[in-house]
């Protein structure tokens, strides 16, 4: 206890975690208004989804309210669709928010096509909450919406309970839906069966738009999409057809749930759930199909408090991991593990700078270069999870290829390393000591034995913090979350092969990137560059190309960098917390380990996972 109490750093950055998670909390619940609590439903063939429901406390057995079941896209956890749940709620929605089959603390599906015959748990939610499940429901106001594939989803919804109702003769229990990024499945074998109101908001600058039916930047105008226009055609007579569509304007009637509205916002795809003005067209379209319980101004959104909050929750607990570990370095089991810092390496001469910016850009051109190619390999050595089959053998579909480029660019990367030591290093003053590697093996046990130590305590926090409040860590799509405990298993499967780039990348920082004379801060800022710069220019290659055709550069594997946006940030801190870790110990291995734990788990818990659970 009192070594606890002098690292005053540990004590005040985890009361800043709860103090701000009291604040998230109380935006998420409206500031006490509205009721969150997660709940579990038991669907087909053995399997479950988890959901939030968010219940405002105006809606009773005598005051019902309509029901309306959120939908997160491929990749994403009912998390990172809070903020729609938020924003409805408070307008005396009752919202249920799902982890989809296969992601978050949701089973898999036996299916392969979860978004096409089940809603990803949405058809059964749905199913229940008709049934009676809530007395404070409205039956006959029951919606859907989703964004991207949960978007499909809810256009899937629509055309099952639509069958249904044509078989049964009567309205689709589904009465309302709202499309968030998604209008591949707009066809005339899906709104033929339709029986619920529509509404349709498309990204203007979709990048998966080169998949619709027009081609370049035609393929994204909700105006003039084939898509739009037959959404809205379906319910409009022979006369009335049209053949350009006004955005924002309703068609057909509520009434009969005949009502269609196209919108189409001017964002990017993974943006678009975060976006000002795609939240207020939300916001009113449900408004005017159920009629808000609790009017508010669809302008007038707290959502993005939220955000904000948990983001420096997600920055304070990430800067956390390093007063956790000296608040065991300083047990005397631990304390052997201390070590001097190594000395840094000579000032660079000239010829010396030449070598480094050479290797500094050739890495990143490996990295650049390498990353769509794993993506394809991937799918060649993990066959199932690339078919969405449920496997115990590397079951994250996306994680895979991103694996597989860790490791090779680790590999590479080490190499690079050692060639230009034998070649150069060691014939001008740099000496193997500098790098932090020596140690012996009861050491090194000890070093690995403390990782796990600090991982488990950072993740223990969170789970307080997420018992107490609600709210885990994150930001827009990426977050640091819970996870069930299976999640250990694929952690130690994934560990060694990512491990490779973690080390190499302390080995490359620590001792390759130290220099005498050189301001720390700016020998960091080369490291952050020199981590991501790959990444960061198949971003650029993709939207440059995008911007300048209408057309993205990698098609087959749009999502794979999609999937960049919230690995180049990780990757840009890695070396921060690698030469931090450097700092406390003197030794290069401590901060891989700890930061390859909590990474990886962090981009397991966000992710696609095919586990047969």
């Amino acid at each position: 206890m009192p070594t606890l109490i002098k690292n005053k750093n540990l004590i005040s950055l985890a009361t800043l975690i709860l103090i701000f998670s009291f604040f998230a909390s109380l935006i998420l619940t409206s500031f006490g208004t509205v009721e969150v609590k997660s709940l579990r439903l038991n669907t087909q063939n053995n399997q479950f989804i988890i959901y939030d429901l968010y219940k405002p406390k105006s809606a009773s057995a005598e005051n019902k309210a309509p029901f309306i079941a959120v939908i997160p896209g491929f990749q994403r956890s009912k998390e990172a669709l809070s903020n729609i749940a938020i924003e409805l709620s408070r307008r005396g929605y009752v919202v249920a928010l799902i982890d989809p089959y296969a992601q978050g603390l949701s089973s898999s599906s036996l299916s392969t096509r979860a978004a096409t015959t089940e809603g990803y748990g949405m058809f059964s939610l749905v199913e229940h909450v008709y049934a009676g499940a809530f007395d404070f429901v409205d039956i006959s106001k029951i919606g859907a919406t989703g964004h991207s594939m949960g978007g499909n989803a809810a256009i899937r919804g629509a055309d099952y309970f639509g069958k249904q109702a044509i078989k049964n003769n009567t309205k689709s229990i589904l009465n309302s839906v709202y499309v968030s990024g998604y209008v591949l499945t707009l066809r005339d074998s899906i709104l033929k069966d339709s029986r619920s109101n529509m509404g349709i908001s498309y990204a203007l600058y979709d990048e998966g738009a080169f998949r619709n039916e027009l081609k370049g930047w035609d393929a994204a105008d909700m105006q003039i999409a084939p898509e739009s226009l037959r959404t809205v055609n379906y319910v409009l007579k022979k006369d009335e057809k049209i053949k350009i569509v006004e955005l924002g304007k309703y068609y057909g009637k509520v009434e009969n749930q005949t009502s269609r509205v196209i919108f189409n916002e001017p964002v990017l795809h993974p943006f678009q759930p975060y976006n000002f003005e795609a939240t207020s067209n939300q916001l009113d379209y449900f408004e005017k199909v159920f009629g808000a319980p609790n009017k508010i101004d669809t302008n007038n959104q707290i959502w993005h408090w939220k955000e904000l909050l948990t983001l420096i929750n997600m920055v304070l607990a990430l800067v956390m991991l390093i007063p956790i570990a000296k608040l065991f370095l300083n047990l005397e089991i631990f304390r052997s593990i201390n070590k001097e810092v190594p000395d840094a390496l000579p000032r660079q001469s000239k010829k010396g700078r030449l070598i480094f910016w050479s290797v500094f850009f050739l890495s990143a051109a490996v990295a650049c270069i390498s990353f769509i190619p794993m993506v394809e390999v991937a799918k060649i050595f993990f066959e199932d999870a690339a078919n969405r089959k449920l496997t115990w053998y590397f079951p994250q579909r996306m994680n895979n290829s991103v694996m597989l480029w860790a490791a090779f660019n680790g590999i590479i990367g080490i190499l690079i390393f050692l060639f230009s030591y034998e070649t150069f290093g060691k014939n001008h003053g740099v000496k193997k000591d500098s790098w932090g590697l020596k140690i012996n093996i009861m050491d090194l046990i000890k070093t690995f034995v403390l990782s796990l130590i600090i991982f488990s305590t950072f993740y223990l926090f969170l789970y307080l913090n997420y018992f107490l409040f609600h709210v885990d860590y994150r930001f827009w799509f990426m977050g640091v979350r819970i996870f069930q405990p299976e999640m250990l298993l694929v952690l130690m499967m994934y560990f060694p092969l990512f491990f490779i780039f973690f080390f190499s990348n302390s080995l490359r920082v620590n001792g390759g990137m130290r220099f005498k004379g050189q301001p720390e801060w700016l020998s960091i800022l080369i490291a952050c560059f020199a981590n991501s710069l790959g990444l960061i220019f198949i971003i650029i290659i993709q939207y440059v190309t995008y911007f300048e055709t209408g057309t993205v550069f990698w098609t087959d594997n749009w999502l794979s960098v999609n999937l960049l946006f919230g690995i180049v940030p990780m990757m840009f801190i890695l070396p921060i917390f690698n030469r931090a870790f450097f700092k406390i110990t003197g030794r290069s291995y401590l901060g891989p380990l700890v930061t390859c734990l909590v990474f990886i788990m962090i981009l397991s818990t966000n992710t696609v996972i095919y586990l047969p659970l």
